[in-house]
């Protein structure tokens, strides 16, 4: 929640229907990533976007995942307040708005919206990493914690 007050400007309630979903979209796409198919899409995506597999389900989830932090983006496009930003969003589209006549500017809907995700990805699928692997470590050596 820490990064989604960074990133989107608001917290999340731990009930949100829409938060929760997407928490489970991105678990099951790390539990995905894990699967042959999958990472033979990455190396051969054309090939492999044709075939069946759990692969198809990652992308479809991505795209789940992608149309959320689009959502939130057209949001904040309505309520944008150039002279107050509530957040990242609002700062990269304060700066999109200076870079319109630049035809060359990556300051785009399409960059905020990946560069959006990668910093919600990063700050949360690292942390909950480390918390799992740190009680993993507790559990398995119980005299260090005394």
């Amino acid at each position: 929640n820490i990064i989604c007050s960074i990133v989107f400007g608001d917290r999340f309630d731990y009930e949100d229907k829409k938060f929760l979903t997407l928490i489970d979209l991105l678990d099951e796409n790390n539990k995905l990533q894990n699967s042959i198919q999958t990472q033979l899409y990455n190396f051969f995506p054309t090939v492999m976007e044709y075939l069946p597999g759990p692969h198809q389900e990652m992308i479809k989830n991505t795209e789940k995942v992608n149309q959320f932090t689009l959502d939130i983006i057209a949001e904040h496009q309505k309520t944008l307040d150039p002279t107050c930003p509530r957040d990242f969003i609002d700062a990269f589209l304060n700066k999109m708005e200076q870079e319109k006549g630049n035809g060359h500017s990556e300051f785009t809907v399409e960059t905020l919206s990946r560069t959006t995700l990668d910093l919600f990805l990063a700050g949360t699928g690292t942390t909950s990493i480390t918390l799992r692997h740190g009680l993993l470590i507790l559990q398995k050596y119980p005299e260090i914690v005394g």
